[in-house]
């Protein structure tokens, strides 16, 4: 079974930078849309970013445009998101998924806290 595994989160000051990582346990993101998604606290999960397969085609979420990268390494398996500027309103667990997302393949996320 497919397994997701997010990495990169941590404690950054406002106006910082991380990237977080997204790696799939097999060869199968190469034939899928990869999405990051995130949830703040009390608040619902959304989505943030997503990147096509077949072409090069990202889709990012209005609060996160122009600040958030992603990009994908389909030899590592891998989907990244750079994320810069970083906001105290980004703060949230980060998780990757198919896009549309499925049950099967949530992950634990990765804790990206922004605060000075």
């Amino acid at each position: 079974q497919l397994h997701l595994m997010e990495s990169g989160g941590g404690l950054v000051q406002p106006g910082g930078s991380l990237t977080l990582s997204c790696a799939a346990s097999e060869s199968y993101m190469s034939r899928r849309k990869i999405g990051w998604f995130r949830q703040a606290p009390g608040k619902e999960r959304e989505g943030v970013s997503c990147s096509s397969s077949v072409d090069s085609r990202t889709y990012y979420a209005d609060s996160v445009k122009g600040r958030f990268t992603i990009s994908r390494d389909n030899a590592k398996n891998t989907v990244y998101l750079q994320m810069n500027s970083l906001k105290p309103e980004d703060t949230a667990v980060y998780y990757c998924n198919t896009n549309p997302p499925a049950m099967a393949y949530w992950g634990k996320g990765t804790l990206v806290t922004v605060s000075s």
